[in-house]
């Protein structure tokens, strides 16, 4: 059925793209979820307050997610595609993503504030309580622009890489950094191998997402050359070596101004400016949805051309 496993593993990834596109997240029960509370009870067990228990928390956790997907593709090609399809399905958030963006502008566009910040959670981990609409517009926003990587294109990639168990344990990593990967007092050593793993299996994926930004930003009428030049000046002063990347892009793409003060629930942050243009608006907010599915689009192209480049 298929000349090699490379190439089953692709037609996987596009499979498992198309599932997210059509269907969005399981509505019940969904993998991603489980492993969260999985991971929550480990905790119990492992929670030390040191860097060591909590790159054994790690390492448990992402390791169980990682053999899982080895089990499930190991019978053959046929299973290598079905098994890639699934994990790229379940580690896929576009659509989730995007209907949570739109529902954010809808709701700042009726002026339903409070409506807004009960929505804000399901984005990011910033306190919404102390947002006002302008807050909120940006929060969401720069949410947008991160998941791009996190919840697009870097699982697209992983897949693409090493089928089922690269992809679940990237969504693995990306889950437990977004559980403990905080400098609160409880996680500021516990959570620091999540963090820098985290790090480390984002560093490409979003240096593609923030070229893909460059290349799709006419859809919205945006600005490559602004792109590029908000990536090249301000991406090194955000705290994050890949959030900065990829919000820098979208802000000079979109023409709009991000960071400034970001209060989470244990601290406030002083975030760097990125971009030059004025805070971004409601239309913003929805052009930055647009431009984050042109952007996983185009990602799934560059994979699907890799199964090109596989055919005998």
């Amino acid at each position: 059925m298929f000349a090699s496993t490379g190439q089953a593993r692709i037609i996987g990834v596009l499979v498992g793209y198309l599932a997210d596109l059509v269907l969005g997240d399981p509505k019940r029960g969904h993998p991603v979820a489980l492993f969260g509370r999985a991971a929550a009870e480990l905790e119990r067990v492992t929670y030390r307050d040191s860097k060591i228990a909590g790159a054994v928390h790690v390492g448990l956790a992402v390791g169980a997610a990682v053999l899982l997907g080895a089990a499930l593709q190991r019978r053959g090609r046929f299973w290598t595609m079905a098994a890639t399809a699934g994990a790229t399905w379940v580690s896929l958030g576009g659509t989730s993503l995007a209907r949570t963006g739109l529902r954010m502008s809808e709701l700042l566009d009726r002026g339903d504030v409070e409506a807004a910040r009960r929505l804000l959670p399901s984005l990011c981990g910033r306190d919404p309580g102390r947002l006002d609409r302008d807050g909120l517009t940006r929060a969401a926003l720069e949410s947008v622009a991160e998941n791009t990587s996190d919840a697009e294109v870097a699982p697209l990639l992983w897949a693409a890489v090493g089928g089922a168990p690269a992809a679940l344990g990237y969504r693995a990593v990306n889950t437990l950094d977004s559980m403990t990967g905080y400098r609160s007092p409880r996680y500021l050593r516990f959570g620091w191998a999540a963090a820098r793993l985290d790090d480390l299996a984002n560093y490409v994926g979003a240096r593609a997402t923030a070229l893909l930004v460059v290349v799709c930003a006419p859809i919205v009428g945006g600005s490559p050359s602004g792109a590029v030049r908000a990536w090249r000046r301000d991406a090194s002063r955000h705290p994050s070596p890949n959030a900065g990347v990829v919000e820098a892009a979208f802000a000079g793409a979109l023409r709009v101004r991000l960071g400034g003060p970001t209060q989470y629930r244990h601290e406030l942050q002083i975030r760097p400016t990125l971009g030059d243009g004025p805070p971004p608006t409601v239309a913003d907010l929805r052009r930055a949805v647009v431009l984050s599915r042109a952007v996983q689009a185009g990602a799934a192209v560059v994979v699907g051309l890799c199964l090109q480049r596989r055919r005998p």
